[in-house]
Order: structure tokens, then sequence, then C-alpha cells
């Protein structure tokens, strides 16, 4: 009996559609039924084991795809399903999996695996300037494996959406320095080609220029059964002004931290306000106010 068994990530557009890419070897068997029954196997936030069906159908937009699947609300963008089909029999199985500890990236509970490459592209910003200068870096900036991406901020004038002239460079520079500060993004020296595509580190014979290093903050997230658990996963988590405590955040790769960033991690760690260790290619980033 003949298995297929794809891994496919969910994007945002995927889950407000309702829709799932579909593999090709199932789209070939079962592409001419009026509905295709499809069972979801999922434990909601990683606890709470759920199996649900629905009468799907396949149709073809850029490619193929399940019609008609209720996600569940703790998914969130980048989040992958396992998808499996025996021929013979009628079912289409899709199944998440749960991560060993729950992750919280960017102040987003993850509770099954992802891709932090899409997680990274298609989370959505937050609605000020500096929201639409980090939307820009992780859109159109060069993205990694791990989520971190880089973008030249020359460009940024053009891509960030936050108006031309001197009211336009004066609204750009106070975004950026706003996230180099609350620790969301670094400056680096790197390169660019001849397209733009940029390069970290710098590339010999390329444009030097400095860019704007994102690394997702990523830390553990409270259990769902643990006494200090909130419910506040998705995008609105932690969005009014608050003050942060320090924390740990990743560099760029060969990047190191400055006297001054080591001074305040030491600071932290005698006062007690921090006790985690400080690894090659970290920072660390002081107690700041953040807007939202």
């Amino acid at each position: 009996m003949h298995t297929v068994s794809r891994r496919v990530t969910l994007w945002r557009a995927d889950l407000d559609a309702s829709v799932c890419a579909a593999p090709e070897e199932i789209v070939e068997a079962l592409q001419y039924r009026d509905t295709v029954t499809v069972v979801l196997e999922h434990r909601v936030k990683g606890v709470t084991p759920g199996r649900e069906v629905f009468d799907a159908r396949l149709q073809q937009d850029v490619g193929w795809q399940f019609l008609g699947i209720g996600w569940p609300a703790d998914l969130q963008t980048g989040m992958r399903v396992t998808i499996s089909w025996q021929s013979g029999r009628d079912a289409v199985v899709m199944r998440s999996t749960v991560l060993e500890e729950p992750m919280r990236i960017d102040g987003v509970n993850y509770y099954h695996e992802y891709d932090p490459k899409v997680v990274t592209r298609d989370i959505v910003p937050q609605k000020s300037n500096r929201g639409q200068v980090l939307n820009a870096i992780r859109k159109l900036g060069q993205v990694y494996e791990d989520g971190s991406a880089v973008f030249p901020e020359p460009a940024l004038a053009k891509q960030a959406g936050l108006g031309r002239g001197a009211k336009g460079a004066f609204l750009l520079k106070n975004a950026v320095e706003q996230l180099i500060r609350e620790g969301y993004v670094t400056r680096v020296e790197g390169s660019v080609d001849a397209t733009g595509h940029p390069s970290y580190p710098a590339v010999d014979g390329q444009e030097l220029v400095d860019l704007l290093f994102y690394a997702p903050l990523v830390d553990p997230a409270p259990h769902p059964n643990d006494p200090e658990y909130d419910d506040e996963d998705g995008e609105g988590h932690d969005r009014r002004e608050h003050w942060v405590k320090g924390f740990v955040r990743k560099l760029p790769p060969g990047a190191q931290p400055t006297e001054k960033q080591l001074a305040a991690y030491h600071r932290a760690l005698e006062s007690e306000q921090i006790d985690e260790e400080l690894e090659p290619g970290y920072t660390y980033v002081k107690k700041h106010h953040r807007h939202g």
C-alpha cells in the first residue's frame, strides 16, 4: 500500500483562508472527488488532544490546496503540519507536532514545530513607525535559517513607508535608533552586490554599507499548566508601553558584545537581575522602556 507523507508550512494567508497546500501525489489521486475527508489531529496549546474531521475540497490557485480546513486558534503563522495519505483510503490526515518545550518568539507563544524563516517573513508588524521599519527588514531582507535577517540601512528610506524629505528622514532615524536601543536590531558593517542584495560579513569587491541585523527574541514560554501561564497569545501580546527587563540576545555571526554591553551584563549579573550565561555570539540588552 503506497503511503504519501509530506510536511508543509502554514502561512498567515493559509490560516485566514482555511486552506492548506496539497502534495502533488495526493492531488493526482483525489482531484476528481467532490469532497475529500481531512482529519486534523492536533494538541491544543501542546496539551489537550483533539481530532476534527472536515469535508474539504481540492482547488487550484497558484498551486493545489485543500479548502475548508478550520484551523485551531492556537496555530500561528510558520507552524508545520505533516500530511499523510494511504492509497485505497479515503481520509487525508494532518498532524501538528508538539515542541518539547513551548517557545515565545517576539512575544508570540508557539507550542508546535515551526519554520523560523516563515515566522520572520510573515509575522504581523505593530502599527508604529518602528513596526514599519522592522517589517521592511523582516519581509525584504536576507533571512537565514534561524529566522535572523539583514537589510541595508540606506535602502530603508524607500521601503519603510515613513515618507520622504526631512520629516521622513527624521522619523526613520528615530525608529531605527529605538529598535537598536530596545534590542530588536543591531547595526553592523556588511556589503551589497550590484542588485542591492546584502551580505554579512562583507564580501570583497562589493560596496560596503551599514546593515541592520534582526534576530528574533526566542525564550521559553510558560507551559499552559504552569501557574505563571497567561493566555495572551498572538500578535496582541504585551503591546502596551512597558518596561522590559534586561535580556540576552543573539548577535550577527562573528560579532561580539561591546565593552559597554559587557559591563552592563556583569552589573546585572552581580545585582541578580539576570542569571543567564552570556555565550559567544550573544550580547546583553539592559532594562529599557518599550513603546508597545
